[in-house]
């Protein structure tokens, strides 16, 4: 490995190293990717395993905690078709503080976590980028929404987004390769609430079809492109930095099936592998030059750690009978059926935003109760206040199986974080009832509301126990899974870790392009605008290395 030089290397090979490798392969420049997980493809993503699943769930939930998995099985979605495509636990240890529990969900593959999202991907707009201008909150960023739009718009027509117009002020329309629709339960859901609440919208979900090949277009564009070379089963242990300059020099890496070590050397660095793997690599990556981590001048590294608050909800929508798919993409068995509703961000006056949360569910698309009542989900997503003092650091104790110390993680909610997730919830009970809707329960951190028939009325007493003692253990800080921020950008060295094109204020050559940037938490997926940010740096580094000589 060491006798190739490369123009750039990205580690991480999920939606933020997908596009960086298309970006710098696309200019002409030579490129190594690290990914710590295997390379996987159609064949493991078998339709055809069967395995006795019910809605809770428990059985499944429980085998996979038994045999490593025990974090992981708490996602909402886990099932054990999918175990492989998360983490093993206990291979991959992280610790937290007993009164701050975290839930890391995680993925180790080609394509990273982009096999176990929903698919949705949403804009932000300057609610979230600039939040303090606005609402005296939080941070505003470097770069605003005006200054985004282009790259949302490259993303969105390489990756053929399913949408409809909305022209919601507070929640920008995409461009559409494909037309969405909404089930009859969901229009009468969206007629209901909007005519109850005229500035409450109801919109549809903005989401990717399936990918038959399983890897994302723009990691095949750069494959195809000749350029890339690809480590598959390698870690990144370290960052190497040049002892007289400090800057970036490539990498130390594990390969995990034999656990040799070696080196690979690069003329660029491009952070991808997901907030807190990317900060846990750049604090472990301490040198003489950079003693307390890779671009932590500031002290800021691992600081203003955030996750999105969470609340979820069940119930049936009476109004509506059966269930009615309305999925326009192709069907792909392994997954199921995607598409839903959103209810963004209030609109206020001027179009502004006036709420600090957003909803996403889906009415009538999955088997009725016994009543054969529309069945309805709910998925709340709050803004988190940047807090200095929740943070990721390395475990002094812990290591992982291949001897690298463990993150600490600290995500604990201030009293503003209580409130604004109390009002999610209570928002929330509100919509669904005020329209008709009967709810099972609402939980969030806070803790379980059960109404009516209570959770899973068509479950066994046993299950609907462990049901509700596992809800505080699973419904806590990380169950969102969109985690950002850490090595947030900002606008002077002293204030952040990174400058508005996504460089290391202390290490030019040293980019981050994934969640860890972020200076807020925003309220709707961070994938996209991930997505978004890397295209822009990665097209910014490749300017500067296209310059210079030999290119």
């Amino acid at each position: 490995m060491s006798a190739v030089h490369y123009d750039a290397m990205i580690i991480g090979s999920g939606p933020s190293g997908s596009f960086a490798a298309k970006e710098l392969t696309a200019h002409g420049l030579k490129v190594v990717l690290i990914e710590a997980g295997p390379e996987i493809g159609p064949k493991d993503f078998n339709a055809n395993k069967k395995i006795r699943q019910s809605d809770i769930n428990l059985r499944q939930r429980a085998k996979a905690t038994l045999t490593g998995q025990s974090v992981q099985s708490r996602a909402v979605y886990f099932d054990m078709r999918m175990r492989h495509l998360f983490v093993n636990d206990r291979e991959n240890p992280y610790t937290t503080p007993r009164d701050a529990p975290f839930a890391w969900i995680r993925s180790r593959q080609a394509g990273g976590r982009s096999h176990v999202f929903g698919r949705c991907l949403l804009r932000w707009t300057d609610d979230d980028f600039r939040s303090h201008s606005r609402t005296g909150k939080g941070e505003d960023w470097p770069v605003d929404y005006n200054e985004i739009v282009p790259y949302y718009e490259e993303v969105e027509k390489n990756l053929g987004i399913y949408g409809r117009q909305d022209n919601v002020p507070t929640q920008p329309d995409s461009i559409y390769s494909h037309e969405a629709k909404l089930t009859p339960a969901e229009e009468l859901f969206k007629m209901d609430l909007e005519s109850k609440w005229p500035e409450r919208k109801v919109i549809s979900w903005r989401y990717i079809g399936p990918e038959p090949t399983r890897v994302l277009r723009p990691l095949r564009d750069a494959i195809a492109s000749g350029n890339l070379d690809i480590f598959y089963n390698t870690i990144a242990r370290r960052v190497l930095t040049d002892p007289a300059t400090g800057r970036a020099t490539g990498a130390e890496v594990i390969d995990t099936r034999t656990g040799a070590t070696s080196t690979i050397n690069a003329s660029a660095v491009v952070l991808c592998a997901s907030p807190v793997e990317s900060i846990r690599l750049m604090l472990n990556s301490a040198s003489a030059k950079h003693p307390a981590g890779l671009g932590n001048s500031s002290g800021l590294l691992g600081r203003y750690f955030m996750d999105q608050l969470p609340c979820v909800a069940t119930g049936s929508f009476p109004k509506a009978k059966g269930a009615a798919p309305a999925d326009t993409a192709p069907a792909d068995p392994f997954y199921g059926p995607s598409g839903g509703i959103f209810v963004p961000r209030f609109v206020g006056e001027n179009g502004q935003a006036a709420s600090d949360f957003n909803y996403q569910g889906s009415i009538g698309r999955y088997p009725t109760n016994r009543a054969g009542d529309a069945r309805l989900s709910f998925f709340g997503f709050g803004v988190m206040q940047p807090d200095f003092d929740n943070r990721v650091s390395l475990d002094p104790k812990v290591r992982d199986a291949w001897g690298i110390p463990a993150p600490h993680i600290r995500c604990k909610m201030g009293e503003t974080d209580r409130a604004t997730l109390g009002r999610e919830v209570e928002i929330l009970t509100e919509m669904v009832e005020g329209t008709g809707g009967e709810l099972e329960y609402v939980g969030s951190p806070l803790g379980l509301i059960e109404k009516g028939p209570g959770a899973y009325p068509e479950a066994n007493p046993l299950s609907r126990f462990l049901f509700r003692k596992m809800f505080t253990k699973t419904m806590i800080m990380g169950a969102a899974i969109h985690e950002a921020g850490g090595a947030r950008m900002g606008s002077a060295p002293d204030n952040s870790v990174l400058d508005q094109w996504n460089r290391s204020w202390d290490i030019p050559n040293l980019l981050v392009t994934d969640a860890s940037a972020f200076p807020t938490s925003g309220i709707a997926g961070t994938t996209l605008t991930i997505m978004a940010l890397t295209v822009r740096a990665c097209r910014r580094l490749a300017s500067e290395l296209s310059a210079k000589p030999g290119h």
